[in-house]
């Protein structure tokens, strides 16, 4: 089994006849995703080397069958994009996008409750499954199929570690990347809840950055929920305060939201922390072999 994406998705990509949306939901489909239709406003009955696209994503599940849906539109309207996939009965949305406004996603947040949709993002990469699907703008050539789980605030730490575990023969269920804004659709405990029931997943390495207080939230929820062994790593030891560093969430307030501070946030129950992403799938390794 898988977490997010497997055989089973039928994505539709938002954005498909744009640049971006283009070259990755064909990338996408290479690796094995069934990428059954593109939507962009006004090119209904287009297609992109095969793949058609409709005016809207309640045509194209209506023709389709999509379940899954990964957005490549414009900031000022992926909010827009986002809600027209709710409102057509899309299960898992994926939205690659980066500058969506926060308070935008908090009103997208107080929409979806109790709906039953799964939002990754926005600005993240995406979600691997290797060997079933891939949905977003990982590499899958750097990865294998595998037992161990990976979720992570950062999009190239992912590859980074992803690649140290192929490095060491040891493969992946799935791959999240949950985005690096402040107000993103799916936090680290959603992920990890969801690798914690998932019978293909018995190790999970989670990578967290400065700023907010997720990954001190995961440590309490790996504690007192995961039976499954977590493996950590933090980005941001060097990171100064009051200046945000990469993501829009990369910020550190006062003494709060430091690597230091999540770091023993972690320990204090038991998790280990790598200092490099090389240790940290050392450290995964140490797990499997045990």
């Amino acid at each position: 089994m898988a977490i997010l994406v497997d055989t089973g998705t039928r994505l539709v990509v938002q954005g498909l006849t744009g640049s971006e949306g283009r070259f990755h939901g064909l990338r996408n489909r290479s690796h094995g995703t069934q990428v059954v239709a593109g939507v962009t406003p006004g090119k209904g009955g287009q297609d992109v080397e095969g793949i058609p696209v409709f005016d809207s994503v309640a045509g194209a599940v209506a023709e389709t069958g999509a379940n899954t849906a990964m957005i490549f539109v414009p900031a000022p309207f992926a909010a827009d994009a986002m809600y027209e996939a709710i409102d057509a009965g899309i299960g898992t949305i994926v939205c690659i996008t980066e500058g969506v406004p926060a308070h935008e996603m908090l009103r997208i947040h107080a929409f979806l409750r109790g709906r039953g949709v799964t939002l990754i993002g926005p600005n993240c990469p995406g979600a691997l499954s290797p060997g079933r699907a891939n949905v977003g703008i990982i590499p899958a050539e750097i990865f294998r199929e595998g037992s161990v789980g990976l979720v992570s605030r950062s999009g190239t730490l992912t590859y980074q570690i992803g690649h140290e575990l192929t490095q060491l023969g040891l493969g992946n269920s799935t791959i999240v990347g949950i985005g690096g804004d402040p107000v993103v659709g799916s936090s680290f405990v959603d992920v990890l809840a969801r690798f914690e029931a998932d019978p293909q997943t018995e190790q999970v390495v989670m990578v967290g950055e400065i700023g907010g207080d997720e990954e001190e939230k995961a440590a309490a929820f790996i504690e007192s929920e995961m039976t499954k062994p977590v493996v950590a790593y933090i980005a941001g030891f060097t990171a100064p305060p009051g200046k945000t560093m990469g993501h829009a969430g990369a910020i550190i307030s006062g003494s709060e939201g430091t690597a230091q501070a999540k770091k023993d946030a972690l320990e204090a129950r038991g998790i280990r922390v790598g200092t490099t992403p090389t240790e940290t799938a050392e450290l995964v390794l140490q797990l499997v072999s045990a």
